[in-house]
């Protein structure tokens, strides 16, 4: 299977990768995978039955296995399914957020999830992002980046982010010092660890906007996928 028309976009919490990875796609007129929306789906599931505090004993890890999970691509925005009901507008809560990390840790979780990545991904023209995208996932996709930036830098994102959406953030140092716990999670679990590809694209966006680090990745797509672009 050819899964060379991919671009994966790897990184940790608050890097940007979502946001950038929408407007790559809608550039290009591909499709996009939230992976991580896939993860907090599963943690949303695991909060609403109430397993967040149990230890993940072999009942909630079948649970986890056996989830109906679904997803529409389209360029801007992954809709995520549970059976039939749509959970997307639940996944972006701090406390999903967090109990995803825990959740992506979870081998029998990663692997019932890869399979569903994978399937997508089967298609091609396809922007995908996450922690492990361009090397467990799709270590054949012609264009790989990898995106970081500072801690505090991060955190700040994600405040002003959670203001946009009308939330109540929490105070600054308690963003960053979560974002930091994920950032040690996500590089310290036992299956498919956050990692840089060796052959991705690495962009340090802590003093740039996320328009500057967008045109930096059109300017590389550009040179991979000519003629993919749906407006020039």
């Amino acid at each position: 299977m050819n899964f060379t028309e991919i671009i994966t976009i790897d990184g940790p919490a608050g890097s940007g990768k979502s946001t950038l990875a929408k407007s790559l796609a809608k550039a290009m007129g591909w499709k996009f995978l939230d992976t991580g929306a896939l993860y907090r789906a599963v943690a949303f599931a695991v909060y609403e039955k109430g397993f967040a505090r149990c230890p993940f004993d072999e009942v909630l890890i079948r649970f986890i296995s056996q989830l109906p999970i679904a997803v529409q691509l389209a360029a801007e925005e992954s809709r995520v399914f549970l059976a039939e009901r749509e959970v997307t507008g639940y996944l972006r809560a701090e406390n999903i957020s967090i109990l995803a990390s825990k959740v992506s840790a979870v081998p029998a979780a990663r692997l019932s999830l890869r399979e569903l990545q994978r399937k997508l991904g089967r298609e091609g023209r396809l922007v995908t992002e996450g922690r492990d995208q361009g090397t467990a996932l799709f270590p054949e996709a012609k264009l790989k980046f990898y995106l970081s930036a500072a801690a505090k830098e991060r955190a700040r994102r994600r405040r002003a982010q959670m203001i946009r959406q009308s939330l109540s953030p929490p105070p600054l140092d308690k963003i960053l010092q979560d974002i930091m716990l994920r950032d040690y999670q996500d590089s310290h679990r036992e299956v498919d660890p956050l990692l840089e590809p060796a052959d991705s694209v690495r962009v340090d966006s802590t003093d740039l906007t996320l328009e500057g680090v967008l045109q930096i990745m059109l300017e590389k797509a550009r040179e991979v996928f000519p003629g993919e672009f749906a407006s020039q």
